[in-house]
């Protein structure tokens, strides 16, 4: 029974983190150390989960506690603050940046040749023309209209849902990177987090659950498949591989960053500063952990 509590309640934390872009829901899983457990308790073989529901069953309950908790707080500042909130939510993507360079530059510089280097700026250069174009074509990925207003459901929007919860459930098992994050990239953060609260009210309960649906079959998707993917990916190509991520991190700060609102305010500006600097120390200090494990890892 305690064993069961204190799974709920790391549960809420990770559930909370989750939600939080630029926050890894790996890191905290490292950090209370399940991270391992919670790996290899994720499968598709039925006997196994069932064997494993003793672990899963309050994480997850905490999670989604944690979850909707923390989502009806984001719904609010959003809300109510929309310029200072994308700030700090830019200060949490580019604290994450350090984290990332970490795990793509070799911590023996002699091992950088030229050659090498073009392989990463390649791959960082792809990421960011990628994710410049689909702001262009999709909107940018810091438009919270969907936070006062769910949008109709249309097909495109059912594949960029899909597309984000497996994202979303690919990066929440890498530890260091945000898969909230990745969703916010991408476009689907907001009509996601403004769904969840969405839900437990009648008048609303059936569009959230049209939106809720194919993200959640794509975090479905990516726990059981993607997140192999990616992994085989960080094992055979890590630097490459990250320096997409890094290349998607940096367009997603582009576009998120309210530029055109602070410049017409001074109270704005300097509000929505201090918010990007203590997004940017939240992320830089909650990945401090990754980066000293990655430290140990390499010593």
């Amino acid at each position: 029974m305690i064993e069961a509590i204190k799974l709920f309640l790391i549960g809420i934390v990770l559930g909370a983190a989750n939600v939080i872009p630029g926050v890894s829901g790996g890191t905290i899983a490292v950090v209370f150390n399940i991270y391992d457990r919670l790996i290899n308790s994720v499968t598709y073989n039925i006997k196994k989960l069932w064997k494993n529901r003793a672990f899963l069953i309050p994480l997850i309950l905490g999670a989604a506690v944690g979850l909707v908790a923390l989502s009806k707080v984001i719904v609010l500042l959003y809300s109510r603050f929309p310029v200072q909130t994308n700030s700090f939510f830019t200060g949490l993507i580019l604290g994450s940046i350090p984290l990332l360079i970490s795990f793509i530059i070799p911590k023996n510089k002699a091992k950088i040749s030229p050659v090498k280097t073009l392989a990463l700026i390649l791959p960082f250069a792809a990421g960011l023309i990628l994710i410049l174009i689909f702001s262009r074509l999709s909107g940018t990925a810091s438009d919270s209209a969907a936070l006062t207003a769910l949008p109709s459901l249309t097909l495109p929007l059912v594949i960029k849902l899909f597309f984000g919860g497996f994202l979303g459930a690919v990066a929440m098992v890498i530890p260091g990177i945000s898969g909230s994050l990745l969703m916010l990239i991408i476009g689907v953060y907001p009509i996601i987090i403004a769904a969840i609260p969405c839900f437990f009210h009648a008048a609303t309960m059936l569009p959230a659950f049209l939106i809720l649906f194919p993200a959640g079959l794509g975090v479905l998707a990516g726990l059981l498949a993607g997140a192999k993917t990616i992994g085989l990916l960080l094992k055979k190509f890590p630097s490459a591989t990250y320096a997409v991520i890094l290349g998607l991190i940096v367009g997603s700060a582009l576009t998120i960053f309210p530029w055109e609102e602070i410049l017409g305010s001074a109270v704005l500006c300097v509000t929505s500063i201090v918010a990007l600097v203590a997004g940017f120390l939240l992320a830089y200090l909650s990945t401090k952990f990754s980066r000293d494990e990655k430290s140990r890892g390499n010593a």
